[in-house]
């Protein structure tokens, strides 16, 4: 875990020192903390938080960054529901499916029992994020009500976490 710390503090200095860096960095990391499979190996959460405090107290401008962050988060969900609808059971063919079922089952339980809501809550929720869009591309969820749930979500996560985590570290630095 010490690592994986270093690593984020080397890119969030990265990022303060390269700023012109920052968005497509915020992005990237978003769209792959929301991607199917990829989501279990990017810890967006901790470097949304440690990126948001820096940024907020060095002054950085956070609605651009919050909005890269929200794009990211939409597009990478975006990506798993067509995942899902191209390849539909046969998902649990893959790695990392093919070795933990319970995983897609879960999400599927989940899925069934808050419908849309299950696409609003999947993006605050790590292990759930990982698989819910992918289960709604299998169940073939409409695709209007998918992308509305999905965009709405994105955009509290990406505001929610970055520029809220900003705006309070903003403030503290004042």
């Amino acid at each position: 875990m010490a690592e994986l710390e270093q690593a984020m503090k080397a890119l969030v200095d990265f990022m303060q020192a390269h700023q012109q860096w920052a968005i497509p960095i915020v992005f990237a990391v978003a769209f792959a903390e929301c991607v199917a499979i990829l989501s279990w190996l990017i810890p967006a959460t901790m470097f949304f938080t440690t990126f948001g405090a820096v940024a907020g107290a060095s002054g950085l401008n956070l609605v651009p960054l919050a909005l890269a962050a929200s794009f990211g988060a939409g597009s990478g969900f975006w990506v798993s529901y067509w995942a899902g609808l191209l390849l539909g059971p046969r998902v649990h063919d893959y790695w990392p499916f093919k070795k933990n079922p319970q995983l897609l089952d879960r999400g599927h339980a989940f899925f069934e029992k808050w419908g849309i809501a299950s696409i609003l809550i999947g993006h605050f929720f790590g292990p759930l994020r990982a698989v819910i869009a992918i289960v709604a591309g299998i169940v073939a969820m409409p695709s209007w009500q998918f992308q509305l749930a999905n965009w709405l979500a994105s955009f509290a996560w990406g505001f929610g976490l970055l520029y809220g985590v900003g705006r309070i570290s903003e403030f503290l630095a004042r």
